[in-house]
């Protein structure tokens, strides 16, 4: 597939460059392994900039800026035709877009509470969940083992200044809400072309959370500096790496996919560091391990 577009309406000879052949185009020449880290280092990016926004913005209005842009771009891009869907088209759609929104207002809400290491890898638990639930192999109580150790050493049995059982509550629902995003996404996927469903789901994400987002936010949504780090935001944090994972997943099999994106608690750990000053504790830091070994280890066993 060329990169260009061949027809030009005003007769001005060849068209520009489409985005997302451009997108294609790039990511083809990065082998499918790097396209995952990015990907991974991408949305561990947004969600620190996300949270330095926490500063001027509830969490809430956060993930209104961060849905919106994604959907506006997304919706732009994609352009997902709306017109004689079904009534089980539409299910899966808005049951996907509310999972999506009530996903990343827990996850934000986790962000405000936790360092960003320790939400991620509770999050985790929710694929971590899925992937076991599927594999159905002894070994796999191993794995449930190991990562309830990661809980129980992140709990804060006793005091404990960076996390809160609020936080961890807000992570827990984040991982449910991940592990219906999965089982939502595979059936997007079997009743919309492309990324179509995506798209429909971003949409119905941002009209969903538009209420709670733009009556905490107020005026200061308004404000033209935030306004464009909430479209960073919404790049690094949805269309980017779903872009990026989708071009992957096209050249690499799924448990390569599925090992490289254990990494995540690891690298979102290392982003808190290194961009917002998240000092873990060695406790923690083996609590983010054992989950991350947990999803590994699950991840391997559970391919046929």
């Amino acid at each position: 597939m060329t990169a260009f577009a061949l027809d030009d309406p005003l007769g001005r000879g060849p068209g520009l460059p489409r985005p997302g052949s451009l997108l294609r185009t790039a990511a083809d020449s990065i082998p499918p392994s790097g396209l995952v880290l990015l990907a991974i280092f991408s949305v561990q990016l947004g969600a620190g900039f996300a949270k330095e926004l926490f500063a001027s913005l509830s969490p809430s209005a956060v993930v209104f800026l961060r849905i919106a842009a994604g959907a506006l771009i997304m919706g732009t891009l994609v352009r997902p035709k709306l017109k004689g869907l079904s009534w089980g088209d539409w299910a899966v759609g808005v049951g996907f877009g509310l999972t999506l929104a009530v996903m990343n207002l827990s996850f934000y809400e986790a962000l405000a509470r936790l360092p960003m290491g320790i939400a991620v890898a509770i999050e985790f638990l929710g694929p971590l969940g899925v992937a076991v639930a599927a594999s159905r192999r002894r070994i796999d109580l191993l794995w449930v083992g190991l990562a309830g150790a990661g809980v129980v050493l992140l709990a804060p049995w006793g005091d404990s200044a960076s996390v809160s059982w609020a936080g961890i509550g807000f992570a827990m629902v984040a991982g449910a809400c991940w592990a219906g995003y999965i089982l939502l996404s595979a059936a997007a996927g079997r009743r919309f072309p492309g990324t179509s469903g995506l798209s429909i789901a971003m949409l119905v994400s941002a009209v969903a959370i538009a209420p709670i987002g733009v009556t905490t936010g107020g005026a200061e949504l308004l404000q033209p500096e935030l306004l464009l780090i909430g479209l960073g935001v919404g790049l690094l944090s949805s269309v980017i790496p779903y872009s990026l994972e989708l071009q992957a997943l096209r050249r690499m099999p799924k448990h390569v996919f599925g090992i490289l994106m254990s990494l995540e608690p690891g690298v979102a750990a290392l982003i808190g560091v290194l961009l917002l000053g998240e000092f873990l504790q060695v406790q923690q830091w083996a609590a983010i391990i054992c989950i991350v070994a947990a999803s590994l280890g699950s991840t391997r066993t559970g391919r046929k």
